[in-house]
């Protein structure tokens, strides 16, 4: 009798022991009991009767999830490699429990099946330009497929995109004429305005030939100034035509 008054006192405080729980400040507790959901309970310590009773933990910190290369074939025929960043927490532990069997694992392959599916519907210019748009379809899709497991996804941004070197020559050939063609449109609109500004001087020089006098004494003047030895030029006929009348 007296042995047994100890054991039973050792028992019960492992069995209070065991039944502790603590919850920090960013973990949720599901409890089931007799294996029916009874509740979720929050920070804290908590209290889980031993065979009776059983609570599982999820965080509800931000997940950082790294999606593997996919292979994709973009709506042009081009095929290139994608992988990005998913970034997701849990917002209902009840549904995360209830509804999914791991959500973690369940939103890391959703994330691949979408990034493909996604891209797969742009062409290759779309991809490389237009990544912003690319990340806010691929979060749409996933936040509407993962809002039943109680996952919430915060954030998509592509990492990379891997062309083959066939295809980066390509690119480097286009993106080399873009730029000639970009040049020779600079030069030939360089042309255009120099031939608009002299005709219009030319037609203010007609209007007053006393202004074309003058230029013609300033060019002289410039002639005069290099240093050459020996200067021909024309005679303006308009210059000796008094002397002629005369």
């Amino acid at each position: 009798m007296n042995l047994s008054l100890p054991i039973v006192v050792v028992v019960l405080l492992l069995l209070i022991v065991s039944s502790i729980r603590i919850l920090k400040e960013y973990e949720r507790g599901v409890m089931f009991t007799l294996g029916r959901f009874t509740g979720v309970k929050g920070p804290g310590v908590r209290l889980v009767l031993p065979v009776v009773q059983q609570m599982k933990t999820l965080e509800l910190r931000t997940v950082v999830l790294n999606v593997p290369k996919q292979d994709v074939i973009s709506r042009d025929n081009v095929s290139v490699k994608v992988s990005a960043v998913v970034y997701f927490r849990v917002v209902d532990p009840e549904k995360a429990i209830l509804q999914v069997v791991n959500p973690y694992e369940a939103t890391s392959q959703l994330a691949q099946t979408t990034l493909r599916s996604v891209a797969g519907q742009h062409e290759m210019d779309e991809l490389l330009s237009q990544r912003d748009r690319l990340n806010a379809a691929i979060q749409q899709v996933l936040d509407l497929n993962t809002a039943a497991w109680g996952v919430k996804v915060t954030n998509v941004e592509i990492k990379d995109i891997d062309l083959d070197e066939t295809m980066i020559r390509a690119m480097a050939r286009q993106a080399e004429a873009e730029r000639s063609r970009r040049a020779k449109v600079i030069h030939a609109e360089g042309e255009k305005q120099a031939a608009e500004a002299l005709a219009e001087a030319a037609k203010l020089l007609s209007s007053q030939p006393a202004s074309l006098q003058l230029r013609y004494l300033q060019t002289l003047a410039d002639i005069s100034n290099e240093k050459s030895s020996t200067i021909v030029f024309p005679l303006p006929i308009d210059l000796i035509a008094p002397l002629l009348r005369r």
